[in-house]
């Protein structure tokens, strides 16, 4: 779960503050685990490098998505990313020897730290909890971090009113291109983290099936808000793992729940607890 909900959180960057729905994030997060499958396994390369090879990957084809896409808008520019992200998808299934096609890339090593005074190791699982938690929560106030600085005030500007934003002398284009390739980086390192997590690539990291359930998470939470997409991932994923338990028909199940949810939530989970709260009068002062 904490994997996800930086994913979500990278995804949330472009749809929910800067107003970008792609449909081909998949391509990041996945490009980002066969990056970091592919250096362990291939070029036997610490994890230390195969996560920043996964995250600079993830940095790369955000860069290349916003080159080849932000020109358009609307429908366009959410065709164009799918269509990047089944170019990804058909690549990593036509060269097995790299990513093992169908199968997926198999092998990963570990995580392993031997610092001297600190020892973890992934095939522990409270360790590694400790390990991904340390590095997730450490992406994570980056990435809060950024949404105060002046690159966060102008892609907030851009999705309240772009004419106005340019207007002010904003420039929507480099902006938007940054800010995809910071996703793409976040959104990497989450892959290269997966990698890890799982100790296999598999195929599906690229599927649309992916980019969906990403998009699901941020509605699910609440999109332009930093708490939502950590909260849409974890009751997203909690609700599949446990239906899925339940019942054969859970997929249908948990699109009925996740429909009514953004029917009677449209700010999500998370933005409809802080409209309560905003809602609320205030008390008198002694």
């Amino acid at each position: 779960m904490l994997i996800f909900a930086l994913f979500a959180s990278a995804y949330n960057l472009v749809f929910g503050y800067g107003g970008m729905l792609s449909l081909g994030h998949a391509a990041l997060f996945g490009g980002g685990a066969y990056a970091a499958g592919i250096a362990a396994v291939h070029g036997q390369l610490p994890w230390e490098l195969s996560l920043l090879s996964g995250a600079l990957v993830g940095l790369g084809i955000g860069l290349l998505f916003a080159f080849l896409s932000l020109r358009v808008r609307g429908i366009y520019f959410a065709m164009i990313t799918l269509a990047l992200a089944q170019c990804a998808y058909f690549f990593a299934y036509r060269n097995p020897n790299w990513t093992g096609g169908d199968n997926g890339l198999r092998g990963v090593p570990p995580l392993e730290i031997d610092w001297g005074f600190l020892q973890l190791s992934s095939s522990d699982p409270l360790s590694k909890y400790y390990l991904i938690f340390a590095i997730v929560a450490g992406a994570l106030s980056l990435l809060r971090a950024l949404l105060y600085t002046p690159l966060g005030r102008s892609l907030s500007m851009i999705r309240q009113n772009e004419q106005r934003a340019a207007a002010c002398g904003v420039p929507v284009l480099r902006v938007r291109q940054i800010t995809f390739a910071i996703s793409g980086l976040l959104s990497g390192l989450a892959g290269a983290l997966y990698a890890y997590h799982i100790g296999t690539v598999p195929l599906e990291t690229l599927s649309v099936h992916l980019s969906g359930q990403v998009v699901m998470m941020v509605l699910l939470g609440g999109m332009a808000t930093f708490v939502g997409p950590v909260v849409g991932a974890v009751v997203f994923l909690g609700a599949e793992n446990l239906l899925s338990d339940l019942t054969d028909y859970w997929q249908m199940i948990s699109g009925i729940l996740f429909m009514l949810l953004v029917l009677f939530f449209s700010k999500g989970i998370w933005g409809g607890v802080q409209a309560i709260r905003q809602s609320r009068p205030a008390e008198p002062k002694p």
